[in-house]
């Protein structure tokens, strides 16, 4: 489904020679679906892929994807991908791209290409893949990248600069910058000095933790907390993380070896994911501490369990444990550690699993009465330090909802970027960086695209609000048979009801209104189906509207006979 984001902004006109033109499908003004594309002289290059998880208004959709259709004529014209690093909201889409086009060069850190090789083999794509580092440079079409280290809550992330005849294009991806990092691989800002000391014409800044003041903690700072809610267990400790949080892991996995407890991996990401970090070399695992959580029940509760679902995902490990249809029996004496933030969306279910665990009994520990979690992303203090040594032009703030990506471009303005220079914009608007100037040019259609089940973009907004409708409102079906010469009743109104009210008494009333009804409209001449259906879903309507406040999905059918 496509929509377009500004009525007040035209279609762009066609792209200068030599001027370089960023679109966002994803990311702005929203947590996840990050897509970038740049084209310069009618090639592509795409920066980063990713979903956006369904919150509660969106019943049955499995993930919402970037919107393609502004690429999907011209997929011949991209050049590569680059991914940033190896979260969901960065990699999760690649498999639907490739759908479309599966030879299409895919550009990342090691680690990342690890992970979207194994995401892409789970549906049976060969991804084309080029492994890259920081400090290295690679023409891609007109493109030149110059990847950057950066520090984030995965390894090996890169952020990227974007040559071009154009202007120097920088894309932080996601990023903090965490002192002493567990890997030792700090967020490279000597490059970004540099390069800041060259002139970067155009900043692309994660927002995340923009309107958060200060710097983000230190990940080893958890480490006491981890320590002391461990030590203090009795029984079994539960920790619910990101299946590619791979420096967590490493902190559990160490703390666990401390107190003598054995480790489990729960979750096929999760288990994927570990394997590919510590055949790598990103985690490093103690001899022997590792076992099969399908023999748990030959181990005491002397146990850490690593899970996914830290976000409430209802068919996530931890939320399955929650609702008592796992394997895994949460209880007393049990404690749950919840190794996450809340993503903005997620706190209704996130909520909902912390009650239900706490009712059988479980501790739950969380970033709010605990410190067992540190942000992966920049504070304002530290994004201020970035807009000092970079010292962009201009500023386009991504990664962020609306509140996050105003904080943000305020920060660049308080560190002298010209107020006119940050471009606070939406997903499908254009930016057009010609001669070191950058500026709004337009907007194309871009929109939701929902995946449900084997469905890819079928479910339209149309859909999503039928099934709030009958999940909130009910159903209510009439059946009129009626003879088609004389316009009588021979059968009904027969009624049926689901998530209403299903008490067939209620509906004697209004049985009596839809025949009133029905011949009074026969008697006026009205005699087409369609038109007494019409009439039998304003009678019901007005009824159940009137007595009973409910909004149900009315759907009559009148038979003729």
């Amino acid at each position: 489904m496509t929509q377009h984001p500004h009525p007040n902004l035209g279609t762009p006109s066609k792209l200068v020679d030599g001027g370089l033109r960023i679109v966002a499908l994803g990311g702005i003004s929203e947590i996840g679906r990050n897509m970038t594309v740049y084209e310069m002289q009618g090639k592509l290059l795409i920066i980063d892929c990713g979903v956006l998880f369904p919150e509660d208004n969106q019943p049955g959709i499995d993930l919402i994807l970037p919107d393609f259709s502004y690429i999907r004529d011209r997929l011949n014209d991209v050049v590569g991908i680059f991914l940033t690093h190896g979260h969901e909201d960065h990699i999760g889409a690649i498999p639907y791209l490739l759908r479309e086009r599966g030879d299409i060069p895919i550009y990342g850190s090691p680690l990342t290409i690890a992970l979207i090789s194994a995401k892409c083999k789970e549906h049976r794509i060969s991804p084309l893949t080029h492994e890259v580092r920081e400090g290295n440079r690679e023409d891609v079409g007109p493109f030149e990248l110059e990847f950057i280290a950066v520090n984030h809550s995965i390894p090996d992330a890169l952020a990227v600069a974007v040559h071009t005849r154009a202007g120097t294009v920088l894309h932080t991806g996601d990023f903090k910058m965490d002192q002493l990092p567990l890997d030792g691989r700090i967020t490279d800002l000597r490059t970004f000095a540099r390069l800041g000391d060259e002139g970067v014409d155009l900043f692309l800044v994660d927002s995340t933790n923009a309107d958060i003041p200060g710097f983000t903690p230190a990940e080893r700072e958890i480490m006491p907390a981890l320590n002391r809610v461990i030590a203090s267990t009795q029984r079994r400790v539960i920790v619910a993380s990101f299946s590619s949080h791979v420096h967590r892991v490493q902190q559990v996995i160490d703390t666990a070896a401390l107190h003598g407890r054995r480790v489990a991996f729960i979750g096929r990401s999760m288990i994927r994911n570990m394997k590919i970090a510590e055949d790598m070399g990103y985690l490093t695992v103690p001899s022997g501490i590792l076992f099969d959580a399908r023999e748990l029940d030959s181990y005491d509760d002397r146990v850490v369990l690593i899970c996914t679902g830290s976000q409430g995902e209802p068919m996530a490990a931890l939320s399955r444990m929650a609702n008592g249809d796992h394997q895994i029996r949460v209880g007393e004496g049990d404690t749950v550690i919840l190794a996450s933030s809340l993503i903005p969306g997620n706190e209704n279910s996130v909520f909902r699993v912390i009650n239900e665990l706490t009712r059988f009994g479980a501790k739950v520990v969380h970033k709010a009465n605990a410190m067992v979690h540190v942000s992966g992303h920049a504070a304002a203090g530290e994004l201020l330090y970035c807009y000092n040594i970079v010292k962009p032009r201009y500023v386009m703030p991504i990664h962020g909802e609306w509140r996050h990506m105003k904080a943000n471009a305020e920060l660049a303005i308080q560190s002298g970027v010209p107020r006119s220079n940050a471009l606070i914009i939406e997903n499908g608007v254009v930016v057009d960086l010609i001669d070191h100037e950058a500026q709004v040019v337009g907007s194309v259609p871009c929109g939701f695209v929902y995946v449900d089940g084997q469905s890819i973009g079928d479910i339209t907004e149309t859909s999503l609000k039928d099934r709030r409708i009958l999940g909130e409102e009910g159903f209510i079906s009439v059946i009129v048979v009626i003879d088609s010469q004389s316009g009588k009743i021979v059968a009904g109104p027969d009624i049926h009801a689901r998530g209403f009210n299903e008490d067939m008494a209620l509906f004697d009333d209004v049985k009596l209104k839809i025949e009133k009804a029905l011949a009074s409209a026969v008697a006026e001449g009205i005699n087409g189906t369609h038109q007494l259906s019409q009439i039998v879903r304003k009678t019901v309507g007005g009824w159940v509207g009137g007595e009973h406040r409910r909004k149900p999905m009315i759907v009559p059918v009148v038979i003729e006979v």
